[in-house]
C-alpha cells in the first residue's frame, strides 16, 4: 500500500509557515535561537515561536494552552486538505496522532506558582491543558472527527513514531486519512532537566562541532495530512528499534541506529547510495553526535549529504521528527532544480575525531532535484527512528 503525505503546516522559532522556514534554513539563518531567561535559573539559549497565535475558543478552554495554538495555527496551514479528506472519506474515517513531550506543562507550571504565592488556583487552568493527549484531543475536537485520537510521548522520537502509528491506523483499514505530526512548547520543566543532565548549551549549540557542549531547546509544530490519496511526497519506509542501552545515554556504538536505518532503507526498496540527503538527529551533544556520525558513516559512507537542522531549529523535543521530516518534505516538493541542501550550521570547526561525513555548507547544492530523504530521531531509553520518504 502507497502512503502520501499531501500537505505540510508547521511554525517553529524560524517562522510562522513552512515558506519562511525553509527559506531561513537555507540561507544557514540562526537567529532564531536567542537568549532567554523566562524558562531556565540563567539565561539560556532557546527557540521561542514569537508569531502571534490564533486564539482558543471558549468552548474549548479546557485545551487552552501555547501547545494547542501551535497546532491550531499549523492546522489552519493545511485546513482545506483536510476538510477534503472529510468530505471524500467521511468524518469517522479520520484520524489525529501527534507526538509530544510537554504538551501544556508550562500552564500547570503556571497555575503551581499562582498557588504557591497567592493560595489560589488560576480560575483558566485546567489538567487538560496539560495532558500529553491534550493536542490530539483538541483537535478532533475542532475538526470534528470520529477516528481514533491520541498522542505518542517517546521524548524526542515522539513524532517521528506518530508516523509509523498513523501509518498503521491506515494499513489496518482503521483510517483513509491521519492528521498526524507534532507540537513541543518551552517550559522550565524540560530547560530544568536537561540542565541538570548538564546537556544545555552554554552559547549557540554545535552540531558535530568540535567545541559542542549540548543543545538548545526549543519549541516548534508540524502537522501533515498521511492518505493512500496521492501527494507530493512519498512515505516509503519506517525504521524502528530501541537499544535500551542507558536512560538518557545512547549506546556509542549505534547498533539498533543502524538497524533502524537498515529497516527504513529496506521498506522503501532503496540502496543506501539512493539516498539523497539525510537529517541527522545531531543534538549537539557529545555522545549523541559521535555515536550517529559512526551509524551513518556505517550505513550510507562519507559522501552522503548530511546535517543537523538543529543548529538553527534548536531541539524541538517531542516535535523534532515532524518537525525535520518535514524539512525533507519541503527538499522534495518545494525545492529549486538544483536542489539546494539545509546546512549544518555549527560556528564551530568539524570534529575531526568523528567518523567522516559529508556535512553540508551553506549554499551546497545537490547539482539536481532531489529525490530520496531520510530522517533520524532518537530518544531517551534508546528509543530509535528513521524515515524514509520520496519525491512523487
Amino acid at each position: 500500500m502507497n502512503l502520501y503525505l499531501n500537505d505540510l503546516g508547521m511554525l517553529s522559532a524560524m517562522g510562522a509557515c513552512r515558506k519562511e522556514i525553509f527559506h531561513r534554513l537555507q540561507a544557514g539563518d540562526r537567529s532564531g535561537l536567542m537568549l532567554n531567561e523566562k524558562f531556565g535559573s540563567h539565561s539560556v539559549y532557546v527557540g521561542e515561536v514569537l508569531a502571534s497565535l490564533p486564539s482558543i475558543d471558549n468552548k474549548y478552554s479546557v485545551y487552552d494552552c501555547k501547545n494547542n495554538q501551535l497546532l491550531l495555527a499549523a492546522l489552519s496551514q493545511i485546513k482545506s486538505t483536510v476538510n477534503s479528506m472529510i468530505k471524500r472519506y467521511g468524518s469517522d474515517r479520520v484520524g489525529v496522532v501527534i507526538g509530544t513531550s510537554t504538551s501544556g506543562v508550562r500552564n500547570t507550571e503556571l497555575a503551581l506558582a499562582s498557588v504557591a504565592k497567592n493560595n489560589i488556583k488560576p480560575e483558566k487552568f485546567h489538567y487538560k491543558q496539560q495532558q500529553l493527549a491534550g493536542g490530539a484531543d483538541f483537535l478532533a475536537h475542532v475538526l470534528e472527527v470520529k477516528g481514533p485520537a491520541y498522542a505518542i510521548s517517546t521524548a524526542c522520537s515522539s513524532s517521528g513514531k506518530a508516523f509509523a502509528s498513523a501509518r498503521r491506523l491506515i494499513k489496518l483499514g482503521l483510517c483513509d486519512a491521519v492528521v498526524v505530526g507534532g507540537a513541543d512548547s518551552l517550559c522550565r520543566y524540560t530547560v530544568h532537566g536537561f540542565d541538570a543532565l548538564a546537556s544545555v548549551s552554554e552559547g549557540l549549540c554545535k552540531p558535530f562541532g568540535k567545541n559542542r557542549d549540548g543543545i538548545n531547546l526549543s519549541e516548534a509544530v508540524a502537522l501533515f495530512v498521511i492518505s493512500k490519496e496521492e501527494g507530493p511526497v512519498q512515505l516509503k519506509g519506517i525504521g524502528a528499534t530501541s537499544d535500551a542501552y542507558h536512560f538518557s545515554a545512547p549506546d556509542p556504538e549505534g547498533g539498533a541506529v543502524i538497524t533502524a536505518m537498515q529497516m527504513a532503507l529496506s521498506e522503501a526498496n532503496k540502496t543506501a547510495d539512493e539516498i539523497d540527503y539525510i537529517n541527522m538527529h545531531g543534538t549537539a551533544t557529545q555522545l549523541n553526535d559521535a555515536m550517529e556520525s559512526k551509524a551513518v558513516n556505517h550505513v550510507f559512507g562519507d559522501s552522503i549529504a548530511a546535517s543537523s537542522s538543529k543548529g538553527m531549529t534548536g531541539h524541538a523535543l517531542g516535535a523534532a521528527g515532524a518537525l525535520e521530516l518535514g524539512i525533507c518534505w519541503m527538499l522534495l516538493s518545494e525545492n529549486d532544480e538544483q536542489g539546494l541542501l539545509v546546512p549544518n550550521i555549527n560556528d564551530d570547526i568539524l570534529d575531526e575525531t568523528l567518523s567522516s561525513l559529508n556535512y553540508v555548507k551553506k549554499g551546497q547544492a545537490l547539482g539536481r532535484r532531489i529525490n530520496n530523504c531520510q530522517s533520524n530521531s532518537f530518544a531517551f531509553g534508546g528509543n530509535n527512528i528513521s524515515i524514509a520518504v520520496s519525491r512523487v
